[in-house]
Order: structure tokens, then sequence, then C-alpha cells
């Protein structure tokens, strides 16, 4: 299992960017709170007390495997991903990339991601305000994954923003949510088949969207009353690559946790399952 995080960890679509976006300008004037590397970016408006909260995502390993539901579980990552921040989210945009449209099986995948991002919008109250869509992504004949990309901003009281990684000692680690619920047919989406396995199989994690809205009302609450040292909600890797990251912070901090044992040992830790973020506190009781 450890081999298996490392190799997760070095994996292009887990490692760090930071290569990448500290080449360019990601500042907004002197605006910007929390930039790449967050959960998301926070960019404050002045003078009115008032913070934008913005978040990115995108999974074409969900979304090959059930279009709909795939595009659901990117609109809750992306508001949970605000919520995590204390962000109320309040609107989307997209950017829908597919293959060759004439063809009734990728039109079929179009269709799909857009009932489900407008079943989930619906439900989590992010209305659509545009978006664009990129079509005819095909090499020799063969198309792309279905690979919709969501845009969520959100609202937020300016305030100095909640890390993603653990800041002292002998603080209490939660796992607001839940280890969750996952078998190997819903395992088959994920890094750790991806990059140690090779291969994808199965369905995309169920999404109960009621308790994912709880979960990001919680989240909100507990980061509103200052009850959250750092928070980080978990998504590509699972459990494990998200305490991991919780461990990259300036200070340096491991972790000791207990992992219960009702699933096998690389769903529990790599499984990822929706509606759960990882916080240390010093207010278990409270959290």
């Amino acid at each position: 299992m450890k081999a298996d995080l490392i190799a997760l960890l070095e994996s292009g679509d887990i490692c760090s960017k930071r290569w990448i976006w500290e080449q360019y300008d990601y500042t907004v004037r002197t605006n910007t709170i929390d930039g790449p590397g967050s959960d998301a970016a926070i960019v404050r408006i002045k003078e009115n007390g008032t913070s934008i909260a913005i978040s990115l995502d995108g999974n074409a390993r969900f979304c090959v495997l059930d279009p709909r539901e795939g595009t659901k579980l990117i609109v809750a990552e992306c508001c949970r991903n605000l919520s995590t921040a204390g962000a109320l989210p309040v609107a989307a945009t997209n950017n829908l990339n597919f293959g060759n449209p004439e063809r009734p099986e990728i039109m079929a995948q179009i269709v799909a991601s857009i009932e489900g991002m407008g079943e989930a919008c619906e439900f989590f109250e992010t209305p659509i305000t545009g978006g664009n869509v990129s079509l005819y992504n095909e090499t020799l004949g063969d198309a792309i994954f279905p690979t919709p990309v969501m845009g969520i901003v959100g609202l937020m009281k300016t305030a100095t923003p909640t890390p993603i990684h653990f800041q002292h000692p002998d603080r209490a680690v939660i796992l607001l949510g839940g280890f969750g619920k996952c078998d190997k047919l819903q395992f088959g989406g994920t890094q750790y088949a991806k990059v140690i396995l090779n291969a994808l199989w199965g369905l995309p994690p169920a999404l109960d969207m009621d308790y994912e809205k709880r979960v990001h009302q919680s989240i909100r609450e507990i980061v509103a009353e200052g009850l959250a040292e750092s928070a980080h909600d978990l998504s590509d890797g699972g459990f494990s690559v998200t305490l991991a990251e919780a461990c990259f912070g300036k200070a340096g901090m491991g972790a000791h946790v207990h992992v219960p044992t009702a699933m096998r040992q690389e769903i529990q830790l790599f499984h990822e399952g929706p509606s759960r973020i990882l916080l240390s506190t010093t207010q278990a009781e409270n959290v």
C-alpha cells in the first residue's frame, strides 16, 4: 500500500502542478487571497467585506463509465471544494469536451452529461450562466473520453482562508462524512484502478445529493465558527492521498489515524466516494 500511495502521488493527475502555474501571473492585482494548490481560489472584492471563491473540476474517468452520474459528481465536487473554503456556491459555467457528435454513441454521451449537469446544478442551486463546447476531439477515429469541465463560483465573507495542510501538532483529525461505501464495481473508475491496475471498469461512485449537500452545509458552519484549523476535500486518490496532501504543508507534520477494516484495504484507502472532507481541530466535540 505504501508503494501504491507513492505511485499515485507521482502520477500526472495527482502530482503538484506548481511547476506550471508558478510560471504565470495567477494573482488578481492585490486581491488574490488564496491561489492554486488550494481546494478553491479566493479573490476578495475590496471595500465590501465579500470574496469570491472559484473551483474548476473535471473527471473523464467517471464520465466514460456513466456520463450522467459522472457529471453530477463533478458538480458535487466543485460545490464541495467551495464549501470547504467556507463559500456558498451560487453559479456555474461549463466546458463540454467530446468526440464527433455525428456518431450516435457520442451524442448520447453529450445528452446524458447535460442532463446530469442540469439535475445537479438545480439541486445545488448553482444556475448555469454560460459555457462552451469543444467537439470532434478524435485521433485516428478514436474519441477522447467524455470530458465535461465545471467551473463554479461561491460567495463568502473576506477572511483568512482555512488551509488544506495541518497547522499544529496534537490536534484531532476528523473525516467529515465518514469513510463512505464502495465495492469492486465502483472502484473501477478510481485513480488507483487507472494508475496501479492500468484498467477502468464498472461504475462511478454513488452520489447521494441530499447527503452531499448536508456535508457542504456542515463544513461551511464549521469554517464560519472557526472550528477547523485545516480542511481538505477527498477526491482523486481518496483518503490516503488527501491525508498525505494535508501533511505536505510548511509545518511538516504527519498524522496517526485509525482506519476501520469494513472494506478491502486498497478500497478503503483509495476509493473516491464523494461527500467527504478531512479536517483538523482543537474543538472536536464542537465539530
